[in-house]
């Protein structure tokens, strides 16, 4: 019997869970609801002609390190990854900085009497990734294919970063280089799993790196297309769906949307007791993002910035986890943590000949109409002075500009929900994927694993469907 399948949404775990469908024979038709497939993983000229800027995410450790994506033949569909000299670099206001290097030992030199701790916490993970990755970025389960390295990650993941950095980190940077990379969490660094996110991305980058897509976000997107294409899987563009019992009849339908959302698509065909547990489900806090067209690089006072793809803006861990608790207490930091991506010292199809592109958001509440770009930008100058001299064109994207580029990004929120310890475990209900109508799921980024492009919602999200259909 032939099955067949929709999907809404065209974002990476729509993608990946439309290609999980029909590599098993289901005849699958995704909609989307804007006029190019990628969600949040888009290219597009939003400042200039010639300039080329990524919407949403724009560094990919969790994709190229996913279980999922990696065993994709993405390449064979333009996919080329990236990798800047290093990872990640964090300056400072003397005028240097810290770098995570991609080769644990070359991180163990730079990062002084703090090497051996650092290779000590990263190297039983980075060593390991593949089974590390396929352990965390599904739903929690009594049950482990690895359990003594979950149990070890579990060790160092669940407390909150500034505990983990006050036992392990002598150096005052190297405590700075672990605040930012599990500021990425969207937690105060005061909170239970803020630690998780630090030493997750900070396994990866030695694992798989931190690389960019050649051409931008739509390159890895457009790679998922091609995929799903060649298995048969159809895709269409600007095709809103309001309501599911709009569509024909479907075997099953997977959502790549928001509790808010589906609640709205499906209320008529899911239950109230279900309908009002996603009623209760938290967004997380949101983006302000802005998009620069640039005369020139980035005029960084360290030198070893311009190594790095990825740039962390927030001084010392004591002022990042102060910006962090400011946010999470509704309020808007003076000195915010910056995140800022140069793709086009290292992908030149990004910019015109000698020009530059550049992306940078920090956090704020979820909602916020506070404008954080005399203070973003202030922050920049801190660590590159003349960057303001630099700027031809910028793009302001508030919380709310966010969500309308991407109605998944509600308020703002680019994780798909709070990661907190309230949520961790039962995301967005104890269902997960599943709803309380049997042939309705839900594979978005408010599903376990949650956010980052990894995929990996979607594929869980795919494999339940299949098992129901017994396929």
């Amino acid at each position: 019997m032939n099955r067949n399948a929709c999907v809404i949404g065209a974002g990476p775990n729509g993608l990946a869970a439309a290609i999980v469908l029909a590599q098993r024979g289901v005849k699958v038709q995704v909609l989307e609801a804007e006029p190019e497939p990628g969600g949040a993983a888009r290219t597009q000229p939003l400042t200039l002609p010639g300039f080329l800027h990524d919407f949403g995410s724009a560094v990919y450790p969790f994709a190229a390190g996913s279980p999922f994506f990696s065993s994709l033949p993405l390449s064979k569909h333009g996919l080329e990854w990236i990798h800047s000299p290093c990872p990640l670099a964090h300056p400072f206001d003397d005028g240097t900085a810290i770098t995570l290097e991609r080769d644990l030992r070359d991180t163990e030199s730079s990062l002084r009497e703090d090497g051996k701790t650092w290779c000590r916490l990263m190297r039983p993970f980075a060593g390991h990734w593949p089974e590390l990755s396929s352990e965390v970025l599904r739903p929690i389960h009594v049950l482990s294919w690895h359990p003594w390295l979950l149990a070890r990650f579990g060790v160092v993941a669940f407390p909150s970063a500034k505990t983990l950095w006050r036992i392990l980190f002598r150096n005052e940077r190297t405590k700075a280089l672990f605040a930012g990379l599990a500021a990425h969490s969207f937690l105060s660094l005061h909170e239970p799993l803020s630690a998780a996110f630090g030493v997750l991305l900070g396994a990866a980058a030695h694992a798989v790196g931190w690389p960019i897509p050649r051409g931008g976000a739509q390159a890895l997107t457009n790679a998922l297309c091609g995929h799903l294409a060649s298995l048969g899987g159809k895709i269409k563009t600007s095709a809103r769906v309001d309501k599911l019992d709009s569509l024909p009849k479907y075997d099953a339908t997977l959502c790549d949307v928001t509790p808010f959302q589906l609640v709205r698509l499906a209320t008529s065909r899911l239950s109230t007791r279900y309908t009002l547990r996603l009623a209760k489900y938290r967004y997380g806090p949101a983006a302000f993002k802005v998009d620069y067209a640039l005369r020139c690089p980035i005029p960084w006072k360290a030198p070893e910035c311009s190594r790095a793809a990825t740039v962390h803006l927030g001084g010392s861990a004591e002022e990042i986890a102060d910006s962090e608790a400011t946010m999470r207490g509704g309020r808007h930091s003076d000195r915010p943590f910056v995140l800022l991506a140069q793709p086009s010292l290292f992908d030149p199809t990004r910019a015109p000949a000698e020009k530059h592109t550049a992306w940078a958001y920090c956090h704020v509440p979820n909602g916020s109409q506070y404008d954080m770009l005399e203070t973003m930008e202030a922050q920049i100058e801190r660590f590159a002075p003349g960057f303001r001299e630099c700027i031809l064109a910028r793009r302001v994207f508030s919380p709310a500009g966010l969500q309308k580029m991407d109605a998944n990004l509600i308020g703002g929120d680019i994780s798909g929900g709070s990661m907190d310890l309230k949520q961790f475990l039962f995301r967005p209900t104890w269902r997960h994927y599943a709803t309380s109508a049997r042939d309705i799921y839900l594979c978005s980024s408010s599903t376990p694993p949650g956010g980052g492009v990894h995929g990996m919602c979607g594929y869980h999200a795919a494999r339940l469907a299949l098992s129901r259909m017994n396929l």
